[in-house]
């Protein structure tokens, strides 16, 4: 599924036009992006935790050339999906796979 994939199914679903459902998708992702970018953690009960975490500096080698890269610490988005997200995923797969 696309961004636009889900602009469309959010605005058949509430009314609103594709363009406002555009710009509040796009403030969301602004708003993630921006907590994230000053360390803070955004919750959102029953679907789960976005957080940023640090990665700490390791030695990595290309495949092709077999060159010892040193790759620096950084920091990372992470997701942690909830229970619920979690549970309802799985039912839904194993509902799938019971079709098939």
């Amino acid at each position: 599924m696309t961004k636009a994939d889900i602009i469309d199914h959010i605005a058949s679903g509430t009314g609103l036009t594709k363009i406002e459902t555009e710009a509040v998708v796009n403030g969301f992702i602004a708003t993630v992006m921006q907590a994230l970018a000053q360390g803070e953690t955004l919750e959102l009960r029953g679907f789960g935790v976005f957080r940023p975490q640090h990665r700490a500096p390791r030695v990595a080698r290309n495949p092709r050339t077999k060159e010892i890269v040193e790759i620096e610490a950084r920091y990372v988005p992470v997701f942690k999906a909830s229970k619920d997200f979690r549970d309802a995923v799985d039912k839904a797969m194993k509902a799938l796979q019971d079709e098939a």
